[in-house]
């Protein structure tokens, strides 16, 4: 049956399912007992930005923020052929799927971040 609604408003049945899908959590719900990772362990997380001392500063503040533990001396930089960027490889020890989380969030965020694995 066609719907009672054209194309492109809000309570038209595509529109409704694709809004739908919007609000499903990017990252499910993992059950622990399904989890890749065990928790607490070593976690690598490769972030690339500009090549700056505030750049990474501000990756170290934030590891900090989330692992107490954190320890800069582990933090590997791999620059850029060109020397524009840096690659940072921070080691946290993971606790929690949330954790992890957190970090990837307050990372991505930082606007001298470009990416993060």
């Amino acid at each position: 049956m066609a719907s009672q609604f054209p194309p492109g408003h809000p309570l038209h049945p595509a529109v409704a399912d694709a809004a739908a899908q919007a609000a499903q959590p990017a990252n499910p719900i993992i059950p622990p007992e399904q989890s890749l990772i065990e928790y607490p362990s070593r976690f690598p997380i490769k972030v690339m930005g500009v090549h700056h001392e505030t750049f990474i500063e501000a990756v170290v503040r934030i590891a900090r923020e989330h692992d107490q533990t954190f320890d800069e001396a582990t933090l590997e930089h791999r620059p850029s052929s060109s020397g524009k960027y840096l690659g940072l490889t921070v080691t946290v020890t993971a606790t929690s799927r949330e954790q992890l989380d957190a970090i990837y969030r307050a990372l991505t965020g930082h606007p001298l971040v470009k990416y993060v694995l």
